[in-house]
């Protein structure tokens, strides 16, 4: 399980990483990267994950089942992401049915994409 110290939490801080944040999209996914500058406040802190599973993907077993497969792939990526660095992940309806080795697949190749793991 991610600690709180590396999961994105308060809404604008969702909000930031979605409007601000490098975008990089799968056929289940949608990964958004968000990077301070150098005068921010996140330099050197440990990289933060948040997740986004709607309604549209499917009912509430369905969804946490989505939310945990998800979780689970950024606890084992954890140590590898650059520190500092906002990763909020947006579950798209085709989640519901993909495997977890296709779920983690995805976000390993859209981190690559984003040039976060180390």
């Amino acid at each position: 399980m991610l600690a709180k110290t590396a999961r994105v939490t308060t809404a604008d801080e969702y909000r930031s990483a979605v409007r601000r944040g490098a975008r990089f999209s799968g056929p289940n996914t949608v990964t958004y990267v968000h990077r301070e500058d150098s005068a921010g406040h996140r330099d050197g802190s440990p990289a933060r994950f948040g997740f986004i599973v709607s309604k549209a993907v499917g009912v509430a077993v369905t969804r946490n089942r989505i939310r945990r497969r998800l979780k689970a792939v950024c606890y084992s990526l954890q140590s590898t992401v650059e520190p500092g660095i906002d990763i909020v992940i947006r579950a798209l309806p085709s989640a519901a049915t993909s495997s977890f080795a296709s779920l983690e697949r995805e976000v390993t190749r859209s981190f690559a994409k984003a040039k976060v793991l180390s």
